[in-house]
């Protein structure tokens, strides 16, 4: 599903950081776990109109699902699919859990300041989040439930949560097929509801491809009827494009 073989770009981004950038339609996002065990938090909105942004309820209620994984499909909140989901390593990405925020870091693994450690601070999801919106115009009030790449909750059957360490090994990787203009937002900051001892800090490697075109019968495209509407409402969006 690329139609080019050598990324277009390739970066590495540290653990315990975040980045951000626009990925432009009809390009493949892969995000690669460099050394085994990162977590990466992401938020998605559209440029042309940061209001629309990822909806984790309608992603997961659409698709009558609690992870995600190949096939599945990454809506906006007007009813557009951002992104399509068209390899996965791992079968299981958590979307409940959120994001580890200055209190929850600073508890769990100790308060570490730049000035003590320079770039291997401890920093946290949520600041991560805002030191990256605030480069769009966008800020608190803009954050929604994100994701959380290369990470497994289960529930047991009194619905509570547990993580699950050793989830993701080495060279896991997700390629992700934008289906329109996005802003992505990424952080490699430590999940919320990891145990570890030490402050996690694993790198994440992305890179973009160019996509083959979606035909008609793709797996995404039709996996289940709420999918093929929202792949209907992009193409509506994109024919005043």
């Amino acid at each position: 599903m690329l139609q080019t073989a050598t990324p277009l770009y390739d970066d590495l981004i540290p653990g315990g950081s975040h980045w951000s950038f626009i990925v432009r339609r009809g390009h493949v996002l892969r995000l690669i776990d460099e050394t085994g065990g990162t977590n990466v938090g992401m938020l998605m909105y559209n440029p042309e109109n940061p209001l629309e942004r990822y909806n984790m309820p309608d992603t997961l209620k659409n698709q009558h699902t609690f992870l995600l994984t190949k096939g599945h499909v990454l809506l906006s909140d007007m009813g557009r699919v951002f992104a399509s989901i068209i390899r996965d390593d791992l079968g299981w990405h958590d979307t409940v859990a959120g994001t580890c925020n200055a209190d929850l870091v600073e508890k769990r693994w100790g308060k570490k300041t730049y000035q003590e450690a320079h770039n291997h601070y401890h920093r946290n999801g949520f600041n991560s989040f805002l030191n990256e919106l605030a480069k769009y115009g966008l800020g608190k009030k803009d954050l929604t439930a994100n994701l959380n790449w290369f990470s497994k909750v289960k529930t047991d059957d009194d619905g509570n949560m547990a993580f699950s360490e050793g989830h993701s090994h080495a060279g896991a990787t997700v390629d992700l097929r934008f289906e329109m203009d996005t802003i992505v937002v990424l952080h490699t900051c430590p999940h919320p509801m990891n145990p570890a001892s030490e402050y996690p800090s694993h790198p994440l490697r992305y890179q973009l491809f160019k996509a083959a075109p979606v035909t008609d019968a793709d797996p995404c495209k039709t996996s289940s009827p709420e999918a093929t509407r929202a792949f209907a409402n992009n193409a509506l969006y994109h024919l005043f494009q």
